[in-house]
């Protein structure tokens, strides 16, 4: 349960005659500034995040900080000057500390708000006793402060927290090249990144085509190339958690996430990987144990292209999704048969298509002839006629099959030719 937000407890007099003062003669003593911080923090302990901070860090490096900025607003309350890139190192220097230490950016700004608030409430509390001009200037000095403390305090966390980013990011790239190339080094490696190493994991290659904007003559090739990649590795660390096993550039690259997945899950991760990216991506799949990734690696990358080379249409494709199509590629007496198996259709191109379409059809002659834009019993002709020349039968199941496994050993062919 949150604590509701109180107003802080009244300071002494001479304390806030100090920090609504616009003279020297009247300003706080370090002492007392102390005092006004220990102050504040006890109420940035029970109002605010901070109040979630170790107590050695709020106590310490935000009393500190607090000191500083207490500091710095009577000087400003007195000189009326901006502060300084000096004047305000020490919050730098704070912003970026918290930054690598987790401290959310919300906490941060929400502690120095309040405390400026606190400031401003000190000095419209002392409103009647002073100008309504003066009060007004010193309003204007703090709101100053605030502006130039807000965006320090912005610029150093974002900047530190990128540096991190990119530290743990190549960390991270780093240990999934390690556990592609068999390295033994992975343990370690992943101890630096903070990650638990799982003992299977499940290969993933994806295939990123063009985005529309990259052909687009008008629009920068490279800036949308690496937008539609941020698209994808947004939605992957969303789906995956903050820090997933990637590999990845604006054509493609490997995933690796710990087994096992459901099939499912696997499927919507690439079709949210799609919508991301505005692409349709191919992606190829396989599990392996953790020293078996370099060769699971080797294996989805040889489905990916066969998929290409196929044409088969986007989407994510295992290993018994292309079995087949796989071993017609591995080489052999069995393949160079399977490739002359159609030669005696080469002079018919009519009949190769028809036996083509018909495959492809799920053996329905009415739908391959509609396709042909010619009658049934044409099919049944050249379905005859593809029988005569080759000496395999396309109405029996086995020369069927022997015949779609040539179409298929012909077709990985001629596209690796090319």
């Amino acid at each position: 349960m949150t604590t509701p937000k109180t107003a802080p407890k009244p300071l002494p007099g001479h304390m806030e005659a100090g920090l609504i003062a616009g003279t020297r003669s009247n300003s706080l003593a370090m002492s007392d500034l102390r005092g006004v911080a220990r102050h504040l923090v006890d109420h940035f302990q029970a109002n605010t995040p901070c109040g979630t901070l170790p107590g050695e860090l709020l106590h310490g490096d935000v009393t500190e900080v607090t000191v500083k900025c207490l500091g710095l607003a009577v000087r400003m309350l007195e000189s009326g000057k901006t502060p300084s890139d000096k004047d305000l190192a020490n919050v730098h220097d704070a912003a970026a500390r918290w930054a690598r230490e987790g401290v959310p950016l919300r906490s941060i700004l929400r502690a120095y708000h309040d405390g400026f608030r606190f400031g401003l409430t000190l000095v419209s509390r002392d409103a009647k006793a002073q100008n309504i001009e003066n009060v007004t200037d010193n309003s204007l000095v703090l709101v100053s402060l605030l502006e130039a403390v807000t965006t320090e305090v912005s610029m150093a966390y974002v900047e530190e927290y990128r540096s991190v980013a990119s530290e743990h990011h190549t960390a991270t790239h780093t240990l999934v090249t390690t556990l592609l190339s068999g390295g033994q080094n992975a343990l370690s490696t992943a101890q630096q990144c903070g990650i638990d190493l799982a003992d299977e994991y499940l290969v993933i290659a994806l295939h990123f085509p063009q985005h529309p904007d990259e052909a687009n003559p008008v629009v920068d090739r490279t800036v949308s190339a690496r937008r539609k990649l941020r698209r994808i590795q947004a939605e992957l660390a969303t789906m995956c958690g903050k820090s997933p096993l990637a590999l990845l550039s604006t054509d493609g690259g490997t995933v690796l996430l710990p087994a096992p997945r459901e099939r499912e899950w696997v499927d919507t991760l690439i079709e949210r990987l799609s919508r991301a990216g505005e692409i349709p991506i191919t992606a190829t799949m396989t599990s392996a144990e953790r020293e078996d990734i370099p060769g699971a690696a080797e294996h989805v990358y040889e489905l990916l292209t066969l998929t290409r080379q196929l044409g088969r249409p986007a989407g994510m494709y295992r290993t018994e999704d292309l079995v087949l199509e796989y071993q017609l590629t591995r080489p052999g007496r069995g393949r160079e048969q399977l490739l002359r198996a159609l030669e005696p259709l080469d002079d018919a191109p009519e009949l190769l298509d028809t036996l083509t379409s018909y495959i492809g059809h799920e053996l329905n002659r009415q739908r391959t002839a509609r396709h042909l834009f010619v009658h049934a019993n044409t099919v049944d002709y050249r379905l005859k006629r593809i029988g005569q020349l080759t000496g395999i039968d396309p109405s029996v199941p086995s020369g069927l099959r022997y015949l779609q496994a040539a179409i298929v050993a012909r077709g990985l062919a001629a596209a690796k030719q090319k």
